[in-house]
């Protein structure tokens, strides 16, 4: 049933100060992405450290200064995003088995060993290995981190807590370059293992936290643990809840996810995400996500220091932390709007204008190459552009994990993400033969092909992709079901998950709700 306007099932209340407990807890997984951030930003400076050039490239006599060859570049800035499309597919067998919590602990400790030999090798073999498996705990930690915070999130506050989530990216990506800015001059290694160090920080203060943070409520529901399900819910919830409106809440879980085990049952999940309705639903989270790889933003990030070099533009460590703070600009403004704003609005916008500012700074230095007035309008376009992708990216992630199934989530979200990497390592791995002077030399002219991807995906989201504003993770499974089309979402009303939420307002009927009775096992492995 189809209307002008959605009927909400979200049975919480629809507000902030209710769910402060959630919300920190989801502040403190989303330290995860301080890793993704600060390693985009480290490395990138390393390719201008002298002290980093020393151990790892070469003295160009010709131009008098340490330089880096093309493909030792490519590799120390592309094994990492190799890393993370191994560890994402894994996310999937592993989440199913251990749980969200453990991915995260794990992702630390493969973090601490990768830290561990960067800070203490002078081998460029050692180093490639621990910059492949640091992707790997990259990987994780995003991974895991999003699945658990769009499972655990009230539906109304996903929204900004993937704010806070691609907050926290950016302000690694600021400490990286206040970091790399601060240390860059030293002469020897101390250049980069200083700022290397910073890597042990956030996994760390994580890792501690988890020990009193719940599990996933949904994935402990797809386990069968049904106490230790509604256990976990009613910590996530703050103490003073209306028991009717937990009750609520649990009951639509419970029931939605039950109906999707039984969907699956004996079923390999691996198989199940390309088949019915799931292909849709696996196809649309991939294509989202991978929105991160193909608008350009990869070789923007880890190149902007070496890029503004290259330019000609002064002092390329401090205008690369003006462009990281530009930033968190752009992603605190969306966090004022995302409750207000369709998310396809606001991604219709963000790629719109990260298309139309690498055209705009390409055809400045088409018309006047390695000039001052190019170079000021590279570094003025590559800041707007670094405001509309973070001010967007952090929904494209939300989107692309509300789109699966309880069941289904951890691999179509492992594989989305692992293919989106595979994209970034796409354009990491070809940047410097387009912006390297050694190789095409194109420079900022690079941005016209990144300009045409940008097109593609505004029109993709104008035809394909569903708003889900404020809709818990069980309306979007229904409207997936009933095969709703995409420009119908917003005013479809969930009847089969308002009726579930509904049977627990009744009076007599909180009681009933209690799940001791009830057996179901995901078996789909």
């Amino acid at each position: 049933m189809a209307g002008g306007a959605a009927i909400l099932a979200n049975p919480l209340k629809l507000d902030i100060s209710s769910h402060r407990k959630c919300v920190f807890i989801c502040f403190v997984v989303t330290v995860s992405s301080f890793q993704y951030g600060l390693d985009y930003s480290l490395v990138g400076g390393f390719m201008a450290m002298p002290g980093f050039l020393k151990e790892f490239g070469y003295f160009d006599h010709k131009a008098n200064k340490w330089a880096i060859d093309p493909t030792v570049q490519q590799l120390i800035s592309s094994l990492m995003t190799i890393g993370t499309f191994v560890g994402s597919l894994l996310v999937g067998p592993f989440s199913s088995k251990f749980g969200r919590r453990y991915g995260l602990w794990t992702a630390s400790l493969i973090n601490f060993v990768a830290t561990g030999i960067m800070i203490g090798t002078t081998s460029i073999g050692a180093l490639y290995f621990a910059r492949f498996i640091l992707g790997i705990s990259v990987g994780w930690f995003l991974t895991f981190a999003q699945v658990y915070i769009n499972e655990v999130a009230p539906a109304h506050l996903r929204g900004i807590i993937f704010a806070i989530y691609q907050t926290q990216l950016s302000t690694g990506s600021i400490v990286g370059a206040a970091v790399d800015r601060a240390t860059h001059l030293n002469p020897g290694p101390s250049a980069y293992r200083i700022p290397l160090a910073v890597f042990f920080v956030a996994p760390t203060i994580q890792s501690i936290a988890l020990f009193f943070f719940p599990e996933s409520p949904r994935w402990l529901m797809t386990q069968g643990q049904l106490e230790a399900a509604e256990a976990s819910l009613r910590s996530l919830r703050n103490k003073n809840i209306d028991e009717t409106e937990f009750q609520a809440e649990l009951n639509e879980i419970r029931i939605s996810t039950q109906e999707q085990h039984e969907q699956h049952k004996g079923k390999h999940l691996w198989v199940e995400m390309w088949k019915g309705t799931e292909l849709r639903r696996t196809l649309l989270s991939i294509a989202i996500i991978c929105f991160h790889a193909a608008n350009g933003s990869s070789w923007v990030n880890i190149y902007t220091t070496y890029f503004l070099t290259t330019a000609g533009v002064t002092n390329p460590f401090s205008y690369s932390i003006m462009v990281t703070c530009m930033g968190v600009i752009g992603v605190i403004a969306s966090s004022f709007v995302v409750r207000h704003l369709d998310r396809r609005h606001i991604v219709l916008i963000g790629v719109a204008g990260c298309g139309l500012c690498q055209l705009s700074f390409a055809v400045a230095w088409t018309v006047a190459p390695a000039s001052q007035a190019a170079a000021k309008c590279v570094v003025a376009f590559i800041c707007i552009f670094t405001f509309f992708y973070v001010a967007y990216a952090p929904y494209a992630w939300l989107l692309g994990g509300e789109y699966p199934n309880n069941h289904l989530r951890a691999h179509t979200y492992g594989v989305a993400t692992a293919l989106n990497f595979l994209g970034n390592w796409l354009g990491v791995f070809t940047a410097p033969y387009f912006i390297n002077p050694s190789a095409l030399g194109w420079n900022a002219k690079y941005g016209y092909i990144w300009f045409g991807s940008n097109a593609i995906l505004f029109v993709f989201t104008w035809f394909f992709i569903p708003e889900t504003r404020d809709r818990t993770l069980e309306e979007i499974h229904e409207m997936f079901q009933a095969r709703v089309p995409a420009r119908k979402f917003k005013g479809y009303i969930c009847t089969n998950t308002r009726a579930m939420a509904e049977a627990a307002r009744k009076e007599q009927g909180v009681e009933a709700v209690h799940m001791e009775d009830i057996d179901f096992k995901v078996s789909g492995e």
